[in-house]
């Protein structure tokens, strides 16, 4: 038996083929756009990720040497947060609003302060950041009225994809509850957060667990493709969510990180929690458990922009190469290219280094970058410490993962051991791992993940260069509130200045 796990992500959709052994058969990926018409905006059109997705399968199946009729479900992992909007001809309204666009500063403002993040909290366990979807709608509403009375479906990125493929109206409990319209408590949509955004229960996806299958491929689909038509689509989940399942964090005390093009810090949890701060995110999770969350917007796009947009440079091992020695570094950097979510939750923070002189080299401030994103995971994993969550086992996935340097820095600023699995696919192989559960195969998501993410090796740190960390780290925490003042001095208003 083969299944298929997509992880439709901010700059690809990557596809994978694996037995029910967990074994890779094949893999591949097909790259879009994303459009900053405005600053500050992101977006991409749900078109691209369904031709991209359905390309990339038939490579899988029809690029391998395997049976296309052997193929039993498909799962998805996507990236959260983002608006995709259908009207009543099941027509795509506008393009996608997404994850990582910050246009929305005002309404979350409006629903903080005057909605006020108790209600907020209580309703759905989440306050408002720009990058969640409820602000966005709020935006839509004002600013695109005649586009927002002709919704007749919200959906998310990942979501759009099941429809697709299916026909099915669906989500799941991880991927709804980066909306801040869904109630994470109860597993449900919040009715005093959707009439607040001017929406009903019938706009918005049927919810379910992620490893629950909503319906098989549609005739079309499965022609097109050439798969069978029994073929099962799973719920899915969002894509930190899928890649936990994909990396073992599944039980309270594991932790995943992600250095991604965003970066994250996953600690699933027994029960419902809230952070008192409101600094991490609580959401449901694909076991049908709930963890923490916290999320920083720029962590592998960070280095990327430092070493292609500045430098003009993409020999990322010989760059790393040319770093000297860790924890020695005079140069510290504040990795908020894109305002920041976690755990300061605001879009008008900005990167910058600091602590440069004219013997500064290049190869501190590469450093300075891995160290910065390194610092501000932290930030996130010691509001987890402080509301008494057990840390145990730490993994990491992402293509910043597979940076042996940045992985040696991630453990020594952290202070503990990083777990290597035999296999580190992330998002997509915990989709795939869905589909097996939802096609029968397992009887738990967490059966499964566990069966198939064995630890190969370990990350270790050492205990005089975590020292040398903590003393950065100190440094590192004074930047942002020094800074915060220069950030906030022009206002944020972005559309409208671009308008």
């Amino acid at each position: 038996m083969l299944f298929i796990g997509l992880d439709l992500g901010t700059s690809s959709v990557k596809a994978l083929l694996m037995d029910e052994s967990g074994n890779i058969e094949a893999s591949c990926s097909r790259g879009y756009p994303c459009f900053h018409r405005y600053p500050g905006w992101s977006e991409q059109e749900p078109l691209d990720w369904y031709k991209g997705s359905i390309a990339a399968i038939k490579e899988l199946v029809h690029g391998s040497d395997v049976d296309p009729l052997d193929v039993r479900g498909i799962g998805i992992g996507g990236q959260m947060h983002g608006l995709v909007t259908l009207d009543e001809d099941d027509a795509v309204i506008r393009p996608a609003i997404l994850w990582n666009d910050g246009r929305s500063e005002q309404e979350s403002e409006y629903l903080n302060n005057e909605i006020g993040m108790d209600r907020l909290s209580a309703w759905c366990g989440n306050i408002a950041f720009p990058g969640f979807t409820a602000p966005k709608l709020l935006w839509m509403r004002k600013r695109e009225p005649d586009s927002f009375n002709r919704i007749r479906k919200v959906m998310l990125p990942k979501d759009y994809l099941v429809y697709r493929l299916s026909g099915e109206f669906s989500t799941d409990v991880s991927d709804a509850s980066g909306t801040l319209l869904f109630d994470v408590r109860d597993r449900c949509w919040s009715v005093d957060m959707l009439e607040l955004c001017g929406l009903s229960i019938g706009q918005m996806p049927e919810v379910h667990e992620s490893f629950e299958p909503v319906g098989t491929l549609s005739p079309n689909v499965a022609r097109e493709l050439g798969l069978p038509n029994d073929v099962i689509v799973v719920a899915g989940a969002g894509d930190n969510a899928a890649a936990a399942v994909g990396c073992g964090a599944v039980e309270e005390g594991q932790c995943n990180i992600s250095l991604g093009t965003s970066g994250t810090v996953f600690l699933p949890s027994n029960s419902f929690r809230v952070d008192d701060e409101n600094t991490l995110h609580s959401f449901d999770d694909a076991t049908g458990g709930y963890h923490l969350m916290g999320c920083i917007l720029s962590a592998a796009s960070a280095y990327s922009w430092w070493s292609e947009a500045i430098l003009g440079r993409n020999d990322y091992a010989k760059q790393e190469g040319e770093i000297p020695e860790l924890g020695v570094n005079p140069v510290l950097f504040l990795p908020y290219l894109m305002g920041e979510r976690s755990p300061v939750n605001d879009s008008e923070a900005r990167g910058a280094f600091v602590g440069m002189s004219l013997d500064t080299t290049q190869a501190q401030m590469t450093q300075a970058v891995m160290e910065g994103v390194a610092f501000a995971l932290r930030d996130c994993f010691e509001h987890a410490e402080a509301m008494g969550i057990r840390v145990d086992r730490v993994t990491a996935c992402g293509g910043g993962a597979r940076n042996d340097v940045w992985r040696s820095i991630l453990a020594n600023v952290l202070g503990r051991s990083i777990a290597l699995l035999e296999h580190e696919e992330g998002p997509g192989f915990g989709a795939g791992i869905l589909a097996m559960v939802g096609c029968g195969l397992y009887p738990t998501v967490i059966d499964a993940a566990l069966r198939f993410n064995q630890v190969s090796s370990l990350v270790p740190f050492d205990p005089i260069i975590a020292t040398e960390y903590n003393k950065r780290y100190k440094k590192y925490k004074e930047l942002y509130p020094a800074l915060k003042r220069v950030f906030h001095s022009e206002g944020s208003d972005s559309h409208d200045r671009a308008l």
